[in-house]
């Protein structure tokens, strides 16, 4: 398989989770329209309140109407663009009054394939207790872990995972217990062959004992399980690491492009 192919793997994959997650708010707007989907939720984390190109019929009208609706609903919001292959957008969201965030806020799309089966299937330590979310009281351990792993406002959490999407056939939700305690989160969302790894968070007490890796390979191996021979994620720079030592690699990065300083979202 191609890079390029499996590019189009992972970003499918992070739109189709980005999309179902955010579900679980009732002020989420999702609208599609010339190739580019615009997620808006007012939650206070970028991932969901942003504009992406979708395919490459994607057309610069397209890309003006999302951040116009974004403007309009006075959300804080990000428009990322994949480096090389979203570039000839660059002027127009220029002409729109929006820069580049910064070149250190790049997010690295990853992907393993073929997935390393050894490196999935290394064992866990032996005191980390992995379980499937089934109910209620687990999807808020999961918020509760997330929330302290990330540092995130609490409400993050609440409008991203919550009891209906366990029901949904593409979503797996965990936690990771030490004794009895929940220690990290994760959540698998498979689109065809793909398995995406999100919401691994670890809190600080138990970071650094292997859990991350632990959490991950899990989810990559329940993913091929059902079929998958693909995984994708995107990394942050203290994950990246972890990821890699499980035969990921960066095929693509996400250039964020925020409004200038200074200027007024609602103008």
């Amino acid at each position: 398989m191609t890079d390029t192919e499996l590019v189009a793997l992972e970003h499918r994959n992070w739109i189709a989770y980005l999309t179902g997650v955010v579900s679980c708010t009732g002020r989420a707007q999702v609208r599609r329209g010339g190739g580019v989907v615009t997620i808006l939720t007012g939650l206070p984390f970028d991932w969901f309140n942003q504009v992406l190109i979708e395919c490459e019929e994607a057309t610069p009208a397209a890309v003006l109407a999302g951040v116009a609706q974004a403007r309009e609903r006075g959300d804080r919001f990000v428009v990322r663009l994949r480096e090389g292959i979203d570039d000839r957008f660059i002027p127009t969201l220029t002409q729109a009054g929006l820069v580049l965030e910064t070149s250190d806020t790049l997010t690295p799309g990853m992907v393993a394939f073929p997935i390393d089966c050894d490196a999935i299937t290394a064992t866990a330590p032996p005191e980390l207790e992995i379980r499937r979310v089934t109910d209620a009281a687990g999807v808020d351990a999961h918020r509760q872990v997330v929330t302290a792993g990330f540092g995130s406002d609490p409400a993050v959490a609440l409008g991203t995972a919550c009891p209906a999407l366990l029901e949904w056939l593409e979503c797996v939700v965990y936690v990771g217990y030490v004794d009895g305690d929940p220690v990290i989160s994760g959540l698998g969302w498979r689109t065809g062959r793909t398995i995406g790894v999100y919401s691994i968070a670890t809190i600080k007490s138990a970071r650094r004992r292997g859990y991350g890796a632990a959490m991950t390979a899990r989810v990559v191996a329940d993913g091929t399980v059902v079929g998958c021979d693909v995984a994708a994620l995107q990394a942050s720079e203290m994950g990246r690491p972890i990821y890699e030592r499980l035969g990921f690699r960066t095929v693509i990065s996400y250039a964020a492009y925020v409004e200038a300083a200074g200027r007024n979202a609602n103008a």
